[in-house]
């Protein structure tokens, strides 16, 4: 009786072992198969890299801003600045709003303002998103001229204002030069 007591122990503790050990998929997170280079493929030695250049902006094209984030009240808003070239018609941003507890579906052009350092203001003209959800990511177009003047001239600093966004006040500013 003892032996078999202890070989029923002994198969349930194997039994265990080997169902803890198995990880199935989540939908979050899909199993994921490691992958081999194929035999065929030759290894390539490192060859000799050119010293780094700094990036450098080429004819019209300006320099990459960065993305920034506002994280004010329930709602984050994330907001990148898309190609400000100064001969475009709209200046646009990629907006994204994002929460877990309030309705986005205000329209965003009713909301921003862009403003300059040299005194010049202008209000969004379109808010290109779906209207709705807890997570809402869409393009901000402002124009980019005010009485056939270019806003960019001569500008340094450049903020974008969105206001009522479950916050009085988001303020968003970029360093042109």
């Amino acid at each position: 009786m003892r032996r078999l007591s202890f070989l029923l122990f002994l198969a349930f503790g194997l039994l265990l072992t080997a169902c803890s050990s198995t990880s199935l998929p989540t939908p979050d997170r899909p199993a994921v198969e490691p992958t081999a280079l194929p035999p065929t493929q030759p290894f390539a030695a490192p060859t000799q890299a050119a010293p780094a250049q700094p990036a450098q902006p080429v004819g019209n094209q300006p320099t990459q801003l960065a993305e920034l984030t506002d994280s004010q009240g329930a709602v984050t808003v994330i907001v990148k600045p898309l190609d400000l070239n100064s001969s475009a018609d709209m200046l646009s941003f990629e907006v994204t709003l994002d929460t877990h507890s309030i309705d986005l579906s205000m329209d965003l052009a009713a909301l921003a303002t862009l403003t300059t350092d040299t005194g010049q203001s202008v209000r969004a003209t379109l808010w290109d998103a779906p209207l709705g959800g807890h997570h809402v990511s869409g393009t901000l177009s402002f124009p980019a001229s005010v009485e056939s003047k270019p806003i960019l001239d001569g500008v340094s600093k450049l903020t974008l204002i969105i206001k009522d966004v479950d916050a009085p006040e988001r303020i968003f500013a970029w360093d042109l030069k």
